[in-house]
């Protein structure tokens, strides 16, 4: 069993939770139901504890030009109070951790970004911008072991949200746009507040000292009660991620996979000033097609039948091996199963038919467009 336990672990325990080992730490897998989880956030608001996630703060007035190097992205051209998704690379290009930084406000000009890396690779994460931080006028702490996340998220999430908010700062929590943040007093506690989330509908991200994160989450079910939110756990946001196409390291993404398979070219700035990890490496593989032209490329697919494809179930066209299945499961708000693949791009047209070999029976499925599911706003 892991030693790590979220500052949430008695709330999930007294709610009757499952719980898994994810990323080296105790989570909940689900409570009572995963389809009514999963629904709950699709209808109503779904509460979840994301405390596993990384929290690394780099500050100093090289704190832009220092990401910039560090990550794929542009992070320097973040505007005060906004987001980017971004990746840290390896120097051959494969994918060490995908990650969303958060740039505050800038004081007497010292920058300063929060750098969310997923559970599995904090450490990792922390340790390798600790390294590439060398020569940058910039300090960077690793400051998960503090820091609790929790989530609520839904088109019921914003209600729940502004009855713990005063009522004079609604209009921080209604005028925040998506990946944006902004500091707000939540139960009378000052916390940051982003309108972020991993399931494909409206909600939002709180960070809080661990601490006080018992007293919020009791709070937000409280706030929650007549808004139909219920704790959910990572079987829902597995199913909830999968239905809007988003990525999960272990499974679309690793050290072994690159952006430009991965469907990710855009979040790579190869035209941004200077030298960043990995920008030689991943200009090469660009040039050579790698995802367009030669390689194999992440795709989503339908099944047409009733049964599902699961992780590493092979991807076959006419019999032949041309790729292979990274998630999978039945989708509960579409009711056919939906998939995540690599494919040779020969048979990576959106329209084209292949097979997945469901332990031992060819079953066809239909490559279609991402995500497969997107709320109606």
């Amino acid at each position: 069993m892991s030693e790590n336990y979220t500052a949430l672990y008695e709330q999930h325990k007294m709610a009757g939770a499952s719980f898994t080992d994810f990323g080296g730490w105790q989570m909940p897998l689900k409570y009572e139901s995963e389809l009514a989880e999963h629904h709950a956030v699709r209808k109503a608001a779904g509460l979840f504890d994301l405390s596993h996630m990384g929290e690394v703060w780099v500050t100093g007035p090289e704190a832009g030009a220092f990401l910039d190097y560090a990550l794929v992205g542009k992070l320097s051209a973040i505007a005060d109070g906004k987001a980017k998704y971004s990746l840290i690379c390896n120097t051959d290009g494969g994918i060490i951790d995908d990650l969303i930084s958060y740039r505050r406000p800038s004081a007497d000009g010292v920058e300063k970004y929060l750098v969310v890396p997923n559970a599995g690779n904090a450490r990792t994460v922390a340790a390798a911008l600790k390294d590439r931080a060398a020569g940058f006028d910039v300090t960077v702490e690793d400051a998960s072991a503090e820091t609790s996340l929790i989530a609520v998220q839904g088109p019921n999430a914003e209600a729940i949200l502004l009855k713990l908010v005063p009522a004079g700062q609604h209009s921080l929590v209604t005028e925040l746009k998506y990946y944006a943040a902004v500091e707000v007093t939540i139960s009378g506690e000052e916390l940051l507040l982003a309108r972020t989330g991993y399931t494909g509908e409206d909600g939002f991200e709180i960070y809080v000292p661990n601490a006080d994160a018992p007293a919020l989450w009791e709070a937000l079910l409280e706030a929650g009660e007549g808004h139909g939110l219920i704790p959910a756990g990572l079987a829902a946001r597995d199913s909830l991620r999968l239905e809007a196409g988003m990525p999960l390291y272990g499974n679309e993404l690793s050290r072994h996979v690159n952006a430009y398979a991965a469907g990710l070219g855009p979040v790579v700035a190869l035209s941004k000033e200077g030298d960043f990890v990995g920008k030689e490496a991943l200009a090469a593989i660009k040039a050579a097609g790698v995802g367009s032209t030669i390689g194999q490329k992440l795709v989503g697919l339908k099944g047409t039948g009733r049964r599902a494809a699961r992780a590493h179930y092979s991807v076959l066209k006419d019999g032949s091996l041309i790729g292979e299945v990274t998630s999978g499961q039945p989708s509960p708000t579409l009711g056919y199963p939906v998939a995540l693949a690599y494919v040779d791009v020969e048979h990576s047209a959106v329209g084209t038919v292949v097979d997945v070999d469901l332990r031992g029976k060819a079953e066809p499925f239909e490559v279609v467009p991402l995500p497969f599911y997107k709320r109606v706003k």
